[in-house]
């Protein structure tokens, strides 16, 4: 059976978001309930985000390939040069669709989850430069989701979390170790 109703747990990041991602994943719990996914706009380099943050978690972290499903209690993070979505419980990869300039990887996969997945929703844009996802925050309180911004003064690169909060569509502004702690208070007790 697919699971199309598992929370998942968005956090959108680039320069500088090694440490939030770090930061978060140590003050989230292995038995969390949701499904963590890492979209970090990266456009020409490779990922090693799987290779790191496995010291950071007792969570599975795995990098997406084309149909894996999304689960709880895993982190998952997104391929280089790849736009990410999601249909009918599963991860789906396409060419980056935008290869040149700022990549909106954040925000293509954030609008997927506003119109293919029926779980709880939580949307969080951590240090980077550039407003990749600002523009999707809106969309996902809409369908009731929560959004989440890093605090600029937390951030290595405050560009990416000012962007957001500039939307006018985020709920919290918080430093990672808080948004942890939001995230466990939003995801509830796992039934």
């Amino acid at each position: 059976m697919i699971a199309q109703n598992v929370p998942i747990v968005c956090v959108g990041g680039s320069a500088g978001g090694l440490d939030a991602y770090k930061r978060l994943l140590e003050n989230l719990p292995a038995d969390l309930g949701a499904a963590i996914v890492i979209v970090n706009h990266l456009r020409t380099v490779s990922t090693l985000l799987h290779e790191i943050l496995p010291r950071h978690t007792q969570m599975p972290v795995e990098l997406i390939t084309e149909g894996l499903d999304i689960q709880p209690n895993h982190v998952f993070i997104i391929p280089a040069q790849r736009d990410l979505h999601v249909l009918n419980g599963e991860f789906r990869l396409a060419p980056i669709s935008k290869p040149r300039g700022w990549p909106d990887v954040i925000t293509v996969f954030l609008k997927s989850l506003t119109q293919n997945w029926h779980g709880k929703l939580v949307a969080v844009i951590v240090s980077g430069y550039d407003g990749d996802g600002a523009e999707a925050l809106c969309g996902i309180r809409e369908v009731g989701g929560i959004t989440i911004a890093q605090l600029p003064a937390s951030a290595a690169e405050p560009e990416m979390p000012d962007s957001a909060i500039e939307s006018g569509c985020v709920d919290f502004i918080l430093a990672p170790e808080q948004i942890a702690a939001q995230i466990v208070k939003i995801i509830g007790p796992s039934c």
